[in-house]
């Protein structure tokens, strides 16, 4: 029967608003809405990209702790409260619980400032109320050629802080010239080994060594906490392979974070789609580039074109288009009791918190949080208070600390 015109009315009205947006609660239409770059690709599963979109009605208020920072990048709270912050342009700086930045930290070795490149994570020791010691990865120069390094020192804090016998603990290889795709995030595990993220500089030259055994471009890294190597790396008795390797076939990992069971995840960079979730396995291989989801800048397909081919990985979820990822955390406190459990995600491109929730290792739903707080997200850490701590990469960048609002 038709209908009356009154309820037919009624029918158009909702019709012409599109998918309903979710309520508290519920899962609703994704929160991506625009077209993806490669539209003939499919995802190899239900829920790999595109999740429901979720609306936990989390507001922020933001406390600005810290501007006029030159494009930080990594940070990391001492037990003592004050909170260590990284400056692409070399600088570690210390912000003081009376909310001021210390002179740049001495001691540091000379870092390659170009393009990416420059001081990137910054983590401490599982043991630094006893050693004091602190790491940090940089982009290192070594004449024509660059690549990630890993270094660490102890820690005096004075009101001319340093840094004190200080040690490199590994460097990629090969070194490329190029300044682009240093990967850098550093993430204790919980038996105390160092996992390490890496690029593949961007460059064809390392693009290719994504794939390859005997370079350290495009892999998870994982050494013990003085540089050696653990006698359990999936590659130790593998010829020729580098044994500090973890995994293999990623692209350029900016963010990198344990679960609360311990496990690493990370998520790299695509390029004009592309941007991956991953639970990195000891050995296995990630696809970059043979496999991939997106395009090249240019528009043209990446290789093949393919996204899945047998004995590679298939990302737990992708984006396309790319939200820039850069800096994740798990969180687990109690502030935001509506974000609990939640996997948090810096977008540089969007200029939001990306928030995952996981089920048995899937992504079920995504919601973008924070959408006003107007910069680069380059860095999401999760407060002792249980706030939320986020940088801004840009020329004045920020530290802003984000609690509930009402």
């Amino acid at each position: 029967m038709r209908p009356s015109l009154p309820a037919f009315a009624i029918f158009v009205a909702l019709a012409a608003c599109g998918p309903a947006p979710a309520q508290p609660g519920q899962a609703g239409a994704p929160v991506e809405t625009r077209p993806p770059n490669a539209p003939e690709q499919k995802p190899a599963f239900v829920g790999q990209t595109r999740a429901p979109g979720l609306n936990s009605n989390t507001v922020g208020q933001y406390a600005t702790l810290a501007s006029g920072l030159d494009h930080p990048w990594g940070m990391t709270v001492l037990p003592s409260g004050e909170i260590l912050l990284t400056e692409r342009a070399g600088r570690l700086r210390i912000l003081g619980k009376d909310g001021k930045l210390s002179p740049a930290v001495a001691g540091l070795p000379a870092v390659f400032a170009e393009g990416q490149g420059g001081l990137l994570d910054v983590a401490l020791d599982p043991a630094y109320a006893s050693n004091g010691l602190v790491y940090w990865s940089y982009a290192e120069a070594d004449g024509g050629v660059n690549g990630t390094a890993v270094a660490r020192g102890k820690l005096v804090l004075s009101a001319a802080p340093k840094l004190e016998n200080v040690q490199v603990i590994w460097r990629q290889a090969p070194k490329m010239d190029s300044a682009l795709h240093f990967g850098g995030r550093l993430v204790f595990a919980k038996d105390g080994k160092l996992f390490i993220t890496t690029g593949e500089r961007s460059i064809l030259e390392g693009r290719v060594q994504a794939q390859h055994l005997d370079a350290t471009l495009g892999k998870v890294i994982r050494i013990n906490a003085d540089g050696s190597v653990p006698s359990d790396n999936p590659f130790v008795k593998t010829a020729g392979a580098k044994p500090e390797i973890w995994s293999l076939g990623h692209r350029n990992i900016q963010a990198a974070a344990l679960d609360p069971s311990g496990k690493l995840w990370t998520v790299e960079h695509g390029a004009k789609g592309g941007d991956e979730l991953n639970h990195p396995e000891p050995g296995k291989n990630y696809g970059w580039a043979t496999i991939t989801y997106g395009e090249e800048y240019s528009g043209k397909p990446i290789g093949d074109g393919i996204t899945q081919k047998d004995g590679l990985e298939q990302p737990v979820y992708y984006w396309d288009p790319v939200i820039a990822p850069s800096g994740m955390a798990f969180y687990q406190a109690n502030l935001f009791p509506a974000l609990k459990g939640s996997l948090l995600i810096g977008s540089m491109k969007e200029q939001h918190v990306d928030r995952l929730v996981l089920k048995d290792g899937k992504v079920v739903g995504e919601e973008r949080l924070f959408t006003d707080i107007g910069g680069r997200v380059r860095d999401v850490t999760v407060g002792p208070d249980g706030a939320i701590y986020v940088l801004t990469d840009e020329d004045d960048g920020k530290l802003i600390k984000v609690t509930p609002k009402g």
